[in-house]
């Protein structure tokens, strides 16, 4: 029996799938496919439909909550959304970072993912504006952690405001660590927070080198405000089920790709 013949089971399945979106924020299609067990055709017809009557946003590969470009997600569905990628990805970026480094590791997830794959350098100058990577590297021995002043945004524990961007002018590190809500070709990367772009920007400005650390969630995600436009990615560091042909034209446009393959996907 075709799926139209069962209208009880699809719009359970439809339901389900507003729940997930609801509470996890973007989500690639594949993911909500696994969750609700289901095709990805067939997730891709149910997104459709949700998006008709205004309950969900699509986006390329995936679907969002409505309004996406001027929404943001808590810290918590930040965490949990794409948790593997982002520890696949910490792991890839801690190998742009050396003994006797100086760098800036800006808030989120996957930064904070990556202070605690930066356990065990030696003479490692670290900072950052994010309180809760401060707490990760605070007692690790052989990393100097600086942390900048500011007005401490609550959702993200993180410092924003004129006195971050006067405690960071003066600094010069090798690179900027920076995550931000989505990346495009267009745009680059982007925030729908106009305050915490502005301290983005900051961070980028005062490196020599900036690397973007973004699962397959944000790729071809646009949000409010511009932070790093395109041509200012140094380094991208992505997982493997990001588009890659976004992948492939940041590189033709002189971004250096590092694609981290799951655990489950390697051999493939």
């Amino acid at each position: 029996m075709t799926e139209e013949g069962k209208p009880t089971f699809a719009a359970e399945r439809r339901e389900r799938i507003l729940e997930l979106v609801r509470s996890n924020g973007a989500m690639a299609l594949r993911d909500i496919a696994s969750q609700v067990r289901a095709s990805e055709v067939t997730v891709r017809r149910d997104v459709r439909a949700l998006e008709a009557e205004g309950l969900i946003d699509r986006r390329r590969g995936g679907a969002a909550p409505p309004g996406r470009l001027g929404h943001e997600q808590s810290y918590a569905q930040k965490t949990r959304q794409a948790a593997p990628e982002k520890l696949a990805i910490a792991k890839a970026a801690a190998a742009l970072v050396e003994d006797d480094d100086a760098i800036v590791l800006g808030p989120g997830s996957t930064t904070e993912a990556l202070a605690r794959e930066l356990m065990g350098r030696h003479n490692l100058t670290v900072v950052t504006n994010s309180l809760l990577v401060a707490q990760v590297l605070v007692n690790a021995p052989g990393i100097d952690v600086m942390v900048t002043g500011g007005s401490l945004r609550g959702t993200t524990l993180a410092l924003i405001g004129s006195a971050t961007e006067q405690a960071l002018a003066g600094i010069r590190v090798h690179r900027a660590f920076l995550s931000g809500n989505g990346l495009t070709v267009d745009r680059g990367l982007s925030t729908p927070h106009p305050a915490v772009a502005s301290v983005d920007q900051a961070l980028v400005a005062c490196a020599q080198e900036t690397v973007i650390l973004a699962d397959h969630t944000k790729i071809g995600t646009d949000t409010m405000v511009q932070t790093v436009p395109p041509e200012h990615i140094n380094h991208l560091v992505t997982d493997n089920h990001a588009d890659p042909e976004v992948l492939m034209t940041l590189e033709d446009m002189g971004t250096t790709v590092h694609v981290a393959v799951l655990e489950n996907d390697q051999g493939e």
